[in-house]
């Protein structure tokens, strides 16, 4: 079973081992790479998520800037945060946590933030040059994702690849990523989401499956064929019987379709870390192409 397991950590490791020679190269130019991060309200996996991104900022000599706000903080004052952020120089990536409490449109928000300092890749701009097939930097899941695929020498040419969720931060830049001209690309893409009539009839015939739903072991064994590679992007915190009264598991039943999988990420520990060690990668690139030097 244990050959079977598409870990993140061994992949994470490679990556930031990457960023941070790319990191000591630009402070040899005199850059110094900085992520400011802006958080509202107190929603707890905000937080956990946003602590996790400090302690990689510090591991990696990436200079970063946390700005803890109120729930209450007008949608005004945000867009003023975002709007100086922009103007600093020395400042290279912006990262506000989503979500934001609801008197604040995200849309908006993401839309004011430079699209040069966007490392999340949620500025439509960005967006869209992911949908031309020329990217400034990818959205951090959907990137982790590729990487663990490079890592493991999974083939996505020419697979029928089934994606479940619709998500403008997995779902839908992972469907676009995947059916580019590209290395590690190039598969046939079905996207599956809520409003799917018999969801399994797509499943079934995955080569490669990747869940982002956000439903609890949502993947039954009976809806995957034998030999599918599951990539499982769901993390939920479900009732258990042990010290801390829960358990983290993903949007498959890993326990049922690992056996019938020919590799699986395990969850937590598949993609979870990726999506750091990605956002890491992306503000290095930001701080060297706003200076207009170009990384290997």
């Amino acid at each position: 079973m244990e050959e079977k397991k598409l870990l993140g950590k061994p992949v994470a490791e490679k990556i930031n081992s990457m960023v941070g020679e790319k990191v000591n190269f630009l402070k040899s130019k005199g850059i110094e790479p900085k992520l400011s991060v802006v958080l509202v309200g107190n929603d707890p996996a905000s937080s956990v998520y946003v602590g996790m991104k400090e302690k990689a900022c510090i591991q990696l000599g990436i200079h970063s800037k946390t700005y803890r706000l109120p729930e209450n903080t007008s949608e005004k004052d945000l867009l003023d945060l975002v709007q100086q952020l922009n103007q600093d120089a020395k400042n290279h990536g912006i990262l506000v946590q989503l979500p934001l409490p609801k008197h604040i449109n995200e849309d908006k928000i993401i839309n004011t933030i430079n699209v040069k300092k966007d490392v999340d890749c949620f500025h439509p701009e960005n967006v869209g040059r992911i949908v031309a097939g020329n990217p400034y930097v990818l959205p951090c899941t959907p990137a982790g994702i590729v990487e663990i695929l490079k890592y493991y020498k999974i083939e996505t040419s020419g697979s029928h690849t089934v994606i479940i969720g619709r998500s403008n931060i997995v779902g839908k830049p992972m469907a676009n990523i995947l059916m580019q001209k590209a290395e590690y690309a190039n598969a046939t893409v079905t996207v599956t989401h809520s409003r799917t009539k018999n969801i399994s009839s797509y499943t079934k015939q995955a080569d490669i499956l990747i869940a982002a739903m956000g439903k609890a072991k949502f993947v039954t064994s009976d809806m995957v064929k034998e030999g599918v590679v599951v990539i499982d992007v769901g993390i939920n915190r479900i009732d258990a019987d042990n010290e801390k009264g829960y358990a983290l598991v993903g949007d498959v039943d890993y326990e049922n379709v690992a056996p019938k999988a020919s590799f699986i990420t395990p969850v937590p520990g598949g993609v979870g870390p990726m999506t750091i060690a990605m956002l890491m990668s992306n503000t290095a690139l930001a701080a060297a192409t706003q200076n207009g030097i170009k990384l290997e």
